[in-house]
């Protein structure tokens, strides 16, 4: 099959042909990859950001965002059978674990990471496990959800854990309306009622956040500081760390979910504003579960621009030069 794989960091990787994935164990299931979402993270891993904490042998195939259909399962899987349209849960999970239990399978001790720490879904085939795949509604197709399987489920994720903050009258104010952000926009108007106001310098990402029903889009925060109850800061780099801190009024919520910068704040300010700073990684199953509900209404629907899988590092130079609003796919 063909996936897209690095070889080593700090260069792009390149399309090769290898061989398919196969089945290993009873609860495996074998997906035809029918999209694969593109995120920063993959800029960062070819930049070697993520060298240390994956330990991956190289050449690897990345790609952490997938769709497809379902071709076989092993002898113990009975929630989906071939030709099942599926999203896939980035992690594949053991279900035993007290996370697991928990419904905290994001934090599983012992999962795998396909596209960080094993091979991913750029390719024609990937091999995950029956507690990874979700059933997609009749209607929704793998291209148009993909992006969906993680900067969707972080962005839900996220929204969901602000939502107790986020009561009538309150403000959130969303740094970054790319291709996690204007997914976070969705999800807020969806599932509060809070005023939400958008922060992106890029005059395509305000057009689009104030398409999908954002109250208020700006270009900087010049004119926000102190205001917001909660900040979702989809930047995380670059000076919108140190902005997003600034924005958060007392007793609010700095959410940091796009990484790449540091903060640093001296702890004093912290206590005598009691601002809260709350980290966000994917989130479980159950909020994938969750957000397919939402696409399959309507309510949240991916910004997209498709690519061929050959045309990875054009997507790749399109996303880092900010050309791409929204998401950008790969379709085998």
């Amino acid at each position: 099959m063909k996936a897209v794989r690095v070889h080593s960091y700090g260069k792009r990787p390149s399309v090769d042909e290898i061989p398919d994935p196969r089945l290993t164990g009873p609860l495996d299931v074998l997906v035809q990859v029918g999209a694969a979402g593109l995120c920063r993270t993959d800029l960062h891993i070819v930049e070697g950001q993520w060298a240390d904490k994956s330990g991956v042998q190289l050449p690897y195939v990345i790609g952490h965002e997938n769709a497809g259909w379902v071709r076989e399962v092993g002898s113990a899987v009975t929630n989906v059978a071939p030709g099942d349209a599926v999203i896939l849960h980035p992690l594949v999970t053991c279900g035993l674990c007290r996370p697991c239990r928990a419904g905290d399978d994001v934090h599983c001790e012992n999962s795998k990471f396909p596209g960080i720490d094993t091979d991913g879904g750029m390719a024609e085939y990937l091999v995950t496990n029956a507690r990874a795949v979700v059933k997609l509604a009749d209607g929704l197709e793998p291209a148009a959800v993909a992006a969906l399987a993680d900067a969707g489920l972080t962005a839900y994720h996220a929204v969901r854990k602000a939502v107790p903050l986020l009561y009538p009258g309150t403000t959130c104010v969303v740094i970054g309306a790319g291709g996690l952000g204007h997914i976070g926009v969705q999800c807020l108007l969806a599932m509060t009622a809070t005023r939400v106001v958008v922060v992106d310098p890029s005059p395509g990402a305000r057009e689009l956040a104030t398409s999908l029903g954002a109250h208020e889009v700006f270009a900087d925060t010049s004119e926000l500081h102190d205001s917001a109850h909660v900040v979702l800061d989809f930047v995380g780099e670059q000076g919108a760390e140190k902005e997003g801190l600034a924005v958060t009024r007392r007793a609010g919520s700095y959410f940091v979910i796009g990484y790449g910068g540091s903060i640093d704040i001296p702890t004093i300010d912290l206590i005598s504003t009691e601002r809260n700073i709350i980290g966000n990684l994917v989130g479980s199953y159950n909020d994938l579960a969750e957000l397919m509900t939402l696409a399959a209404q309507g309510s949240v629907k991916l910004h997209t621009k498709t690519y061929p899988l050959a045309a990875v590092n054009e997507a790749m130079d399109d996303l880092e030069a900010g050309r791409l609003q929204g998401r950008g796919i790969l379709v085998p």
